[in-house]
């Protein structure tokens, strides 16, 4: 009988290791996966072409896209990612869209 409870707690204890190890490495998956998602989606407002500002960036179409590089072309690099809502028809709303995923 003691053999039995034995064998029964051992038993328990090893499952409830099982599943708090699983449980905790599955966890960390998804922030590793979202940490390699964010990174391929920034976009370099200083470097990019307007195909690619236009391809990436929400509420910005080619028009929009070509304002932003003759506007880089004509001043110089950005030098603060607000400097965008200078560029004709960029306005805060869409800069907040595209904060995320924007860099020097």
């Amino acid at each position: 009988m003691k053999n039995n409870k034995t064998l029964h707690l051992l038993v328990t204890a090893i499952y409830c290791c099982m599943l708090l190890s699983s449980t905790s490495m599955a966890a960390n998956v998804p922030v590793e996966m979202e940490q390699v998602q964010t990174t391929e989606t920034k976009i370099n407002i200083n470097t990019a072409t307007a195909e690619e500002l236009a391809a990436k960036l929400n509420g910005i179409g080619l028009n929009k896209a070509k304002l932003i590089v003759e506007y880089r072309e004509k001043y110089g690099n950005f030098v603060a990612i607000e400097q965008l809502k200078e560029v004709k028809g960029i306005g805060q709303t869409i800069l907040d869209k595209n904060l995320a995923i924007l860099t020097l």
